[in-house]
């Protein structure tokens, strides 16, 4: 894949004036204006120490029970598990994305999560007209899209992609608890917890952990002192 390159201008940008109540409003506005494909973005991962980000990009069948779909961090982990089966049970088309720790390093965050998203775009077995994004900055891709504040709460589709990419990260850091279990990733995943803290001042980082987040990165520059 070639280089994502963040100076390009950004895609335009569509307005129009939508029901903020329904969670499905911005689709139904979009598929009026023209736009078939509508999919929604989000990632998961910007703040822990340790792990990829992961993002998802979902498009939902027009006729869905859409407003089952809400934040994942208003779920439990068990409820984000049955809605992400649903989501293939009902055809939603479903792409995730990931960049790794080192990545993330060498990049910065906000620029791997974009990536992450753009990769989960990339993904999907069917391309989208319009992206629906979380958040207020623009995938790095040629495509029309809008940006959402909370779009979690806004739009059930950034809602499903959210979902996706909670269980699908949730479930690496499982994985990774099984190699590195002194670091309580399968409780914390990964994120900065007093429990998480504490093991990496006993034990030190693992190659999971971000070098250059707060936390990780003093520990790093005490090794080469």
């Amino acid at each position: 894949m070639p280089p994502v390159d963040y100076r390009k201008a950004p895609p335009p940008i569509i307005d129009f004036q939508v029901q903020e109540e329904d969670t499905f409003s911005f689709e139904r506005d979009l598929r009026r204006l023209g736009y078939g494909v509508v999919a929604g973005i989000d990632e998961v991962g910007r703040g822990p120490l340790a792990g990829p980000v992961v993002a998802a990009s979902v498009i939902l069948p027009p006729d869905c029970d859409y407003a089952q779909f809400k934040d994942s961090k208003k779920l439990s982990p068990e409820r984000r598990k049955r809605l992400a089966f649903l989501l293939e049970d009902i055809g939603a088309v479903i792409g995730v994305g990931s960049v790794s720790e080192k990545t993330i390093d060498r990049i910065n965050i906000l620029q791997a999560s974009l990536l992450a998203m753009r990769r989960s775009m990339e993904s999907l077995a069917t391309r989208p007209d319009f992206l629906l994004v979380d958040g207020k900055f623009p995938v790095p891709v040629d495509l029309p899209q809008r940006f959402l504040i909370k779009g979690e709460s806004r739009s059930a589709s950034i809602a499903a992609a959210s979902i996706i990419a909670k269980v699908t990260r949730d479930g690496l850091m499982h994985q990774y608890h099984y190699q590195f279990p002194q670091y309580g990733f399968n409780n914390n995943m990964g994120y900065p917890t007093r429990e998480h803290r504490k093991a990496l001042a006993d034990y030190g980082p693992c190659p999971l952990h971000r070098r250059t987040f707060s936390g990780v990165k003093e520990l790093f520059a005490h090794d080469n002192d």
